[in-house]
This record gives structure tokens, C-alpha cells and sequence, in this order.
């Protein structure tokens, strides 16, 4: 067992190229961790033999959309030493091309040789481990795993299980603010220790940020009544000024204090960002790192070699590992104060990366699109209340009812007039972008308008009595009708306006009692609305055409059938006779 482990932590021959265009095979070291120059495919099976970073969270560039390789995950965490025990998770994030993945090699370096005071390596070792490089394009995508899960023996006696991060970059230009937020969230989410990885300073954006997508990551868990995170680390890289905060976390414990201090003086946006960020972690820290060196930056054949960092970088590197991953700093991984195992983690990667798969979840949006949108709501804004406030003087409140017609121009004009205003307030967004929430204006003043149509229609008296004249003008109508028919022996007709007069008379009553207790408000208004689609018919030849028609025909019948029967009897005289 020992010699597969010793053989698991050797590194591959390494070829590098020298400045002449010759290569040389450099000697394997005892230490030296896994090369992973190629990151295997996610349909490939994952080879725990062979530890390597395995991408759990794939990112789809043409949707903008994530999915989690469930077998990966699965195969790594649900490993039957594993799966019961406890987890650590510690995860690295922050903006592309910041050293993220270079800094989760030398954590590796730390797991594999924690044991040794010379964890961090030979001067001439390469480093591997997560893929990284020089340059400026991106090179990680989606969220990443170690295959190798480490088991750890804590201070206390009992054994853990802890987890390597790394994530995509934010902020590159293939990626929106959507994406940036998501892998930040689950990343935050999933994580007991979360690194924040920035560079030179804390800057303001650099805390907006930070609350846009942890907010994002709150939003999608359960009802919580506490912190929903645990520790943030931030990790201030090429720190440039030791003789204001020395290096290390001592200096990054003052510097951050004094960067999240609420101050009475701020501004209430301000206030609110750092409220925000005290109320969603457990543990705040800062660590101070200085630049590792001119080598590292410029040279374009770096590949780890510690023999071109500088020597500060290595002494802060040396302190700030074992910060992190030393057996009595490990934190472990709890959701609303219980402890995650390694199985519950699995289940928890499904339920979150469902949510942000679905669109239950608002979509973080950038700054100039969120300033852009309440620049032209307010503008909107102000152009209804411009036309409300027109209204009001025309039919507003205890004002007397107003002609239809003349509500109606009164309408146009305001209308207009608040469309005007609207378009003279300066926007963002472009005219495209401001033509939407135009759009959305005149909708929104015709569904203004159509109540006022509603108010001033209730202060017409007539209009007021319009259901209960309606019922009147029915029965009425019903019982004359009924005695005509029943005079005229049509018998069944006059049985039907018979009926149709009980039921106007029913519902008068019942209109009546909704009016005066206010109850069974529903069936008011169906017979509000019955009423008012007779009363739209309210024309008496359209009324009673119909109806004279009906008995016109009846006559007719009854003169048809009353003649064979005058014949049938004159007959039947004539031979009696």
C-alpha cells in the first residue's frame, strides 16, 4: 500500500524546453505530484488511480447554461471509505487569470506531503496538478475536483475528508454576469472555506460583486434563519504596500477590518454592501501575498519552478497552506448547522445546480444594464404619475361625471403629453433598450384609463341603476308578455316568461341583499354583468323582434292546424245530415 501511494505521488518524466531549442529529460522526484496537461473528457470514466482534476459542473457556451456530471461526482465523493465521513471543502474563486489553479497546486503539494517541513518542494520541480499557464486567455471552465479525495486525522481523533475546488474565471469575455454569479454561488455554496482570490487590493466593485452573487447563492437555499456561509478567505495577491500592512494574515486582519468598517459618514449604499457580506458568512479572513516575482510574470517557459519565485512569495506561501489545510484548521462543511458527509454533498450539488438550471431564480444582470433598467422605470414612473395626476383633475375624486366622449380626448391629450415627457427624460440603454419600457408605459396608462372609465361611470346615477332597472324592464317586460300569451292560449310560452320573471325577480333580490351586506360580492357581479349585457341590447326592436318573431310563427301554426280541423267537422255534419 505504501509503495502505490509513494508511486500514486511521483510525477511523470517532464520534458522542458531549453532556451537553444533543445530538450532535456529532467529526473523524477520523489514528491512530485501527478501531471494533468490534459484534462480528461467528461464521457471519459474517471480513473481514481490516477489523480487528476475531474470537471463536476460542465459549462455550455452556446446556452449560457451549466450541468452537473453526476457519474463524475458520484464516482469520486460516494467511494465506500469515504462516502460517511465528514467533508472539507475548500474552493478557490475570483476573476480569470489570477492565479487560481497555481495556488490549488500548491495545496496539493501541502496534502500529499503534509507530513514533510519541505512540503513545498524542490527548487527545480516543476508544478502540476490542476492545469494553469501563463498568458491571458482563460483556461478553467465550469467547477473542478481533485479525483483524490484526502483522509485526514483531526486534532480530536476523528477522521475527515477534504476536497480541492478550483472554478472558472470571472469576468472573462466569454462569460455573462449570469455565468460569473453561478459558479461563484455554487462554488460558495458547496464550499466550507471559500478563497476569494483578488489582486493588489480590496476595491469596491471587488465587495459588489461579492454581494451580487452570494445573494444569488442565498437566494437559491431553503429558508435560513443564519449565516448561510461559513469562512471567506480573501486572498489579496501582489499586495503592494508592507509598510502599511505587513504580509500575512495578521496584516490582512487589520486591512480587512478597516475595508468592511460601517462608518456613520458612508453613504447607505456602502453601508449596505458591508452589512451584507458581515451577514452572510460565519468566519471573514484576509491574507496578505506578495508578488511572486518578475520570472513568474514575464516568462513565458514558467512552469512552477520554485527557483523563479521570489523569496517572500515562498515564505507567505509556506504560511498561508497550512492556514487553510493544517488537520486543526480544517473546517467542515455544514448546511443550516449539521454536518455534511460526503454523500449528503452529492445530493446537495443535484438540488442547487437544478435551481440554477431552472427560472425560478431572478437573473443577475450587469451594472450599466440594472442602472440602464431604473433609469427608464423611473422615467416611467414619472410620466403616469404626470397622466394620473391629469386624470385626477378631470375625474378624479369628488369631480362630476364627465361625458365619455370627452373623457376619451381628455385621455389622448394627457396620454401624449406623459408619451413626451418620457422620451425628453435622458435614458440609458440606446433607443432599442428605451423603446421597450415605452411600449410598456402606453399599456400600462391605457390599464390607468380604463379604471378612471370605471370611476366616472359609477358617479352616473343612471349607470349606478343600471341592474336593477334592467331586472325591472325584464320582469315588466315578462309579465306583460305572459298575459298576452296566456290570453292568446300559447300556454307554454306564457309558462316560459313565467320563469324567466321569477328568476329576474330572484336575482333582484339577491342583488339587493349583496348591496346592502356586502357578501357574495361574486355573484353581484355575474349579475352585474347579465344586467349589462342586456342593457347593451336595451334597443326595443332588438329586444322584442326576436320575441315577435317567435309568436308571429306560433300564430301562423295554430291558424294551420285550426283549419283541417274546421273541415274534418264540417264533413262529419254533412253525414250525419
Amino acid at each position: 500500500m505504501a509503495e502505490r501511494d509513494a508511486a500514486r505521488r511521483a510525477g511523470p518524466a517532464r520534458q522542458r524546453p531549453d532556451p537553444a531549442g533543445k530538450h532535456y529529460e529532467e529526473e523524477e522526484e520523489e514528491d512530485a505530484l501527478p501531471d494533468s496537461d490534459a484534462l480528461p473528457d467528461s464521457d471519459d470514466e474517471v480513473d481514481l488511480d490516477k489523480p487528476c482534476p475531474i470537471q463536476i459542473v460542465l459549462a455550455h457556451e452556446d446556452d449560457h447554461n451549466f450541468e452537473l456530471d453526476e457519474e463524475a461526482l458520484e464516482k469520486i465523493l460516494l467511494q465506500e471509505h469515504i462516502k460517511d465521513l465528514n467533508i472539507v471543502v475548500v474552493s478557490v474563486a475570483g476573476a480569470f487569470r489570477k492565479g487560481k489553479s497555481f495556488l490549488l497546486d500548491f495545496m496539493l503539494r501541502y496534502m500529499y506531503n503534509r507530513t514533510s517541513p519541505c512540503w513545498i518542494g524542490g527548487n527545480t520541480e516543476p508544478l502540476t496538478g490542476f492545469t494553469w499557464r501563463g498568458g491571458c486567455e482563460r483556461e478553467t471552465t465550469g467547477i473542478q475536483i481533485w479525483s483524490e479525495v484526502f483522509v485526514i486525522d483531526k486534532p480530536n481523533g476523528t477522521k475527515v475528508a477534504v476536497l480541492l475546488m478550483d472554478t472558472q474565471g470571472a469576468f472573462d469575455s466569454q462569460s455573462t454576469i449570469k455565468d460569473c454569479a453561478t459558479v461563484f454561488a455554487l462554488s460558495t455554496m458547496t464550499s466550507s472555506v471559500q478563497v476569494y482570490n483578488l489582486s493588489q487590493n480590496i476595491q469596491e466593485d471587488d465587495l459588489q460583486h461579492l454581494q451580487l452573487f452570494t445573494e444569488y447563492g442565498r437566494l437559491a437555499m431553503e429558508e435560513i434563519y443564519q449565516k448561510p456561509f461559513q469562512t471567506l478567505m480573501f486572498l489579496i495577491r501582489d499586495w503592494s504596500y508592507p509598510y502599511e500592512h505587513a504580509y500575512g494574515l495578521e496584516g490582512g486582519k487589520k486591512f480587512l477590518e478597516k475595508r468592511l468598517q460601517v462608518k456613520q459618514n458612508q453613504h447607505e449604499e456602502l453601508q449596505n454592501v458591508r452589512k451584507h457580506i458581515h451577514s452572510c458568512f460565519s468566519n471573514l479572513g484576509c491574507f496578505l501575498l506578495p508578488h511572486p516575482g518578475l520570472k513568474v510574470a514575464t516568462n513565458p517557459n514558467f512552469d512552477g519552478r520554485l527557483n523563479d519565485i521570489d523569496e517572500d512569495f515562498k515564505k507567505e506561501l509556506r504560511n498561508l497552506v497550512p492556514l487553510l489545510l493544517a488537520p486543526e484548521n480544517l473546517v467542515e462543511k455544514e448546511i443550516s448547522g449539521s454536518k455534511v458527509t460526503c454523500r449528503d454533498l452529492v445530493e446537495y450539488f443535484k438540488a442547487y445546480i437544478k435551481i440554477y438550471q431552472g427560472e425560478e431564480l431572478p437573473h443577475p444582470k450587469s451594472m450599466l444594464q440594472a442602472t440602464a433598467e431604473a433609469n427608464n422605470l423611473a422615467a416611467v414612473a414619472g410620466a403616469k404619475d404626470l397622466y394620473s395626476r391629469g386624470m385626477e383633475q378631470v375625474c378624479g375624486g369628488d369631480k362630476p361625471y364627465i361625458a365619455p366622449s370627452d373623457l376619451e380626448r381628455k385621455h389622448q391629450d394627457f396620454r401624449e403629453s406623459a408619451v413626451r415627457q418620457f422620451c425628453s427624460v435622458k435614458k440609458m440603454g440606446g433607443e432599442e433598450f428605451c423603446r421597450r419600457y415605452q411600449e410598456q408605459l402606453e399599456v400600462e396608462i391605457d390599464e390607468i384609463y380604463a379604471n378612471f372609465v370605471k370611476h366616472n361611470d359609477g358617479k352616473n346615477i343612471f349607470y349606478a341603476a343600471r341592474t336593477p332597472a334592467t331586472l325591472f324592464a325584464v320582469m315588466f317586460a315578462m309579465y306583460i308578455t305572459s298575459g298576452l300569451t296566456g290570453f292568446l292560449g300559447m300556454n307554454s310560452i306564457a309558462t316560459l316568461c313565467n320563469l324567466v320573471l321569477g328568476m329576474a325577480l330572484i336575482s333582484f333580490c339577491t342583488w339587493a341583499y349583496v348591496k346592502y351586506s356586502g357578501e357574495f360580492r361574486e355573484v353581484g357581479t355575474a349579475i352585474d354583468q347579465i344586467a349589462e349585457a342586456i342593457w347593451e341590447q336595451r334597443n326595443p326592436r332588438k329586444v322584442f323582434s326576436k320575441l315577435f318573431e317567435v309568436l308571429r310563427r306560433r300564430m301562423i301554426r295554430r291558424a294551420l292546424t285550426s283549419v283541417p280541423r274546421q273541415r274534418l267537422s264540417s264533413n262529419n255534419n254533412k253525414k250525419k245530415n
